[in-house]
This record gives C-alpha cells, structure tokens and sequence, in this order.
C-alpha cells in the first residue's frame, strides 16, 4: 500500500495488533480453533482499546473547554482591575461576551463570579495560565483566540495601559506567543478596537464598513502589500479563525458566535480593500 501515509500505517497496525496477538496465543493453546478463538478475543480488545481512547478523546477536550472557559473570564477580570478601578467599559464588555457566547442565565452567573474572582488583588493567574498552555498543546489558534478575546477586554476603555501591557506579556510567555505574532494580533485587534469605537453604522443609519486603513490592519499587513499577497493573509486568517475549526480543536461551543463574528470583521475588510482596488 504505497499510497498509505505513516500515521495511516500506524492506525491499520494497531487495529490489528489484538487479532495478531490473540491469533498466535490460540494457535499456540489449540491449534486452528484456538487461532479462531483466538482473534475473536483479540477483536474484542481491539475494540476495548479504541473506545478507551475515544472516551479519553472526549474527556480531554471536555477539560480543554472547561479551562478555557475559566481562564477567559478570570483573565478577563485581572485585566479590567489592572489600572485599580474597573471601568462601565470594561464589565459591559465582560457581559458582551456572555451575550455573544449565548449564556443562560445559571452560565451567566458562573461566569461573573469567574471575572470577580480574577478581580481580587492577590489572585495568581500564572498557573490557570500555565494549565492553559499544558492542555492547549500544539494548538497555537487556540492560544492567539485567546489572546485576542483578552486584548479586546484591555482596549475596551480606549488604550492599554502600563499595568494591562504587562499581564499581557504574562500571557504572551506562558503560551508561547513570540513577539511577531503578538504585534499581528496586536495590530489587528487595536485597528479593530478603533472601528467598533467609530460606529459602526453611518449616516441615514447605512451600515458602514471599516475604513481601508483599518481594513489593512485587521488583515495584518500592509497597505503596499501585492493582491496576491492580500489574498494570501485573507485565507490564512479565515482559516484560523474557521468557527467549524476552532470548535473541533476543542473551543468551547459557546464561543462559536465570537468566531463567527471575527471571520465577518475579516470578510467586511478584505471587501473593502477589495473595493478599493477593483478586484474580482
């Protein structure tokens, strides 16, 4: 089977390894019979194995969902009490979120009491942050989804201050964002802060779109940029950003709505570069 990639040869193998182990034990205890036999019972380990690793599957994303969930609204709270005071700014954007994530009432408050416990003084963040990273792995979209919900909490009062700079490189380090891909984020998140600030609907009540400076910035690169380039940045981050994807990669369900809502920002400032240019 040339065609077969090694992590496909490895799921055949370890399919087979109970009938090829309980094949040799029953050929060994009774012959032919035994062989039958034999399979039979390695059939049911197999089976035993891949729903013991299914139902580990399913308990770590469970986990993941639960500590990121937490971390959010606990980051959430240390951040808006960073500058000593929180501001109307900084809790109506808390309860945006809930709104956004569609949150029953009994969610709600679990989330609040989340955000007012990361609002108390001596509360450490580095070892939610910590178990955060431990159970996020290799999924870097997770950690930059992260990142940008918690920028949008410290922009919401119009800046970053001194003290919301520093908790933010708190995060930056315990999930190992480099400084590249924090000022992307960073950018992107800062120009999208300045568009929701402007309004987002113009005169007569029209719906308005971005403005091509910002446009350029939410996609993260440069107003020079070539169109294949611009095209490049647009997939990339509608990839990142893909609800269906982030969800599989073990994003709280809840939070569908909020990557909904960021693949639309990218479309609405991709068109309006597209616009501008007169591309097809």
């Amino acid at each position: 089977m040339a065609g077969e990639s090694g992590g496909e040869r490895s799921a055949v193998l370890k399919g087979w390894i109970g009938k090829i182990v309980g094949s040799a034990l029953g050929l060994y205890a009774g012959g032919t019979v035994g062989a039958v036999l034999g399979i039979l019972l390695g059939n049911a380990f197999d089976r035993t194995q891949q729903d013991h690793a299914n139902k580990l599957k399913g308990d770590r994303r469970g986990v993941l969902q639960t500590v990121f969930f937490q971390a959010t609204f606990r980051v959430m709270g240390k951040l808006a009490k960073a500058d000593g005071r929180v501001s109307e700014q900084e809790i109506q954007q808390a309860r945006d979120v809930m709104t956004r994530m569609g949150l029953d009432e009994v969610q709600r408050l679990e989330a609040m009491r989340l955000f007012n416990e990361g609002k108390t003084p001596d509360y450490d963040i580095m070892p939610l942050l910590d178990e955060l990273h431990e159970i996020i792995g290799r999924r870097s979209t997770l950690s930059q989804l992260f990142l940008e919900l918690q920028l949008q909490t410290a922009y919401s009062d119009g800046s970053l201050s001194p003290n919301e700079q520093r908790i933010i490189q708190l995060i930056c380090k315990a999930l190992n964002i480099n400084k590249l891909q924090f000022e992307l984020i960073h950018q992107r998140m800062r120009a999208q802060a300045q568009f929701s600030r402007s309004g987002s609907r113009g005169s007569a009540g029209r719906p308005r779109g971005p403005s091509l400076e910002q446009s350029y910035r939410v996609l993260g690169i440069d107003a020079r940029a070539s169109d294949a380039d611009l095209k490049k940045a647009y997939r990339r981050l509608m990839s990142q950003h893909h609800p269906d994807k982030l969800v599989a990669r073990g994003l709280p369900e809840e939070m569908m709505a909020i990557a909904k809502e960021k693949t639309q920002e990218i479309q609405q400032a991709y068109e309006t570069i597209k616009n501008q240019r007169k591309l097809s």
